[in-house]
């Protein structure tokens, strides 16, 4: 990193610490639970807490977006900040309930990875959709590329894949030589679509499972019920550091995607909330969160500060990114609901 860089990183953090929390000062943040979660109390809000005197009260939602709409509109907004999707942001933008990030206090858009500056919300890890397989069933080595994934003949046996065209489709075209880089060019065309089905009309009938749960695909792997499935990549990371499976990842092809922090419009703590995410937004206490839960640094310098044992089962590492795409929150925005429609047709035919 160069010394302007480390400067400005320093410079933000020393932003974020400046003003002196006030006594009672408190704010809510809504993530999603579980062991995602505990991961942001353990990196952001028990030393965010201890190092300011703020409070941070939590809450939990589904992303069912009407309840925060619904606060907004009614002016009575109890969330300060918010864990979103990408799909969240979009809308809470075009919708106008959710608050403009001002990247001029957060280092630049230009500090993140692409995709990873939204507008209205502002990424803070990275996850990957992936596939993998058990390991102990290859004892002559096992796949190692997407398009292993759609070669019976090499790799014959059940496969289990997402109920759901998101990635689905993109992995259907890079297996079939689409470079990740032109999948959303090759998708946003009638042409584009018809040759991710036929790619998928290749393994169809070795398809056993749709899942729709991402505790599924471990599962079915641990039963032996399939050879290879896509999968969220922490799900797969837990079942081999947590419970000893021998299951391996792929990263070729990946699909990679975001969480964000975004801040409802009409909250009376914006002033807290921005400071808030102004310290979770700097390398060295973004990257903590990585010791605690296998997703990936959004900001490219806090990449550099994953410790050297973990930043390989992270969807960030440069390895892993080599033959990896951004999911595009535009692209399905845009198509969502009719791609829908014909993958479920598809399905029953």
């Amino acid at each position: 990193m160069n010394r302007i860089s480390i400067l400005l990183q320093t410079s933000i953090l020393c932003l974020a610490m400046s003003a002196p929390a006030l006594a009672g000062d408190t704010i809510t943040v809504t993530s999603w639970g579980g062991a995602y979660t505990k991961s942001q109390e353990k990196a952001f809000f028990g030393p965010y807490s201890k190092e300011t005197g703020v409070k941070i009260l939590q809450d939990e939602w589904d992303g069912s977006t009407a309840k925060l709409k619904g606060m907004v509109e009614t002016g009575q907004v109890t969330w300060d900040v918010v864990d979103v999707e990408p799909g969240h942001a979009l809308q809470g933008c075009d919708e106008g309930w959710l608050e403009e990030i001002d990247y001029s206090e957060l280092g630049g858009k230009e500090a993140f990875i692409d995709g990873a500056a939204m507008d209205c919300a502002a990424a803070t890890i990275v996850f990957g959709t992936i596939y993998a397989y058990d390991a102990s069933k290859f004892p002559n080595g096992g796949p190692t590329t997407m398009a292993d994934l759609f070669d019976t003949k090499k790799f014959p046996g059940p496969r289990a894949l997402r109920k759901a065209p998101k990635t689905t489709l993109e992995f259907a075209l890079i297996a079939d030589g689409v470079a990740p880089a032109k999948v959303y060019d090759v998708l946003g065309s009638p042409e584009g679509v018809d040759r991710a089905f036929k790619k998928l009309d290749t393994i169809k009938k070795d398809v056993k499972v749709w899942w729709t749960a991402g505790a599924q695909p471990p599962q079915l792997l641990a039963d032996g019920e399939v050879l290879m499935t896509t999968a969220w990549n922490g799900r797969i990371y837990d079942a081999v550091k947590n419970s000893g499976k021998t299951f391996k990842i792929v990263w070729d092809g990946q699909g990679m995607d975001f969480n964000l922090w975004a801040e409802p419009k009409g909250s009376p703590h914006k002033e807290a909330a921005d400071k808030f995410i102004a310290y979770t937004m700097t390398p060295d206490v973004m990257a903590r969160q990585s010791q605690y839960i296998s997703y990936g640094p959004t900001l490219k310098a806090a990449i550099a500060k994953v410790p050297a044992d973990i930043l390989p089962d992270l969807p960030t590492a440069p390895e892993n990114t080599k033959n990896a795409f951004v999911v595009s929150a535009e692209f399905w925005a845009d198509h969502d609901e009719e791609l829908t429609e014909r993958f479920n047709k598809w399905l029953a035919q």
